[in-house]
């Protein structure tokens, strides 16, 4: 389960930039995460649980904001909604489609005190 390690690297950034930052304790921290990511989003729920207590982020809960597929198609020339990483162009059915949202895994914001 990549989620563990994935979540591991999430609360280690979190908790340095929080102390950096003169914080003692975080409350909230909330990720983007791409529905083309292939990160389950459950399972990072159960590995947040398994791997905040200890740190200073032991009491934190985590929200998961879900970003939608989207891509841009050479040969129309429009954003579309992507369902599938290499999917075709839902408007003309081509396959030169380039993904620019749904792939992201980023941490868009902490509550610290």
């Amino acid at each position: 389960m990549h989620e563990m390690s994935l979540m591991e690297s999430v609360i280690e950034i979190v908790c340095e930039t929080a102390r950096q930052n003169g914080a003692t304790r975080v409350k909230s921290v909330r990720l983007d995460i791409g529905a083309l990511s292939h990160v389950d989003p459950h399972a990072l729920l159960f590995c947040h649980e398994a791997v905040r207590h200890g740190t200073i982020a032991g009491a934190a809960t985590l929200e998961i904001n879900r970003i939608a597929g989207e891509g841009w198609c050479l040969d129309c020339g429009k954003t579309v909604a992507l369902e599938e990483r290499f999917g075709a162009c839902p408007d003309c059915g081509r396959n030169h489609v380039q993904m620019t949202a749904g792939d992201e895994l980023k941490i868009r914001d902490m509550e610290v005190i």
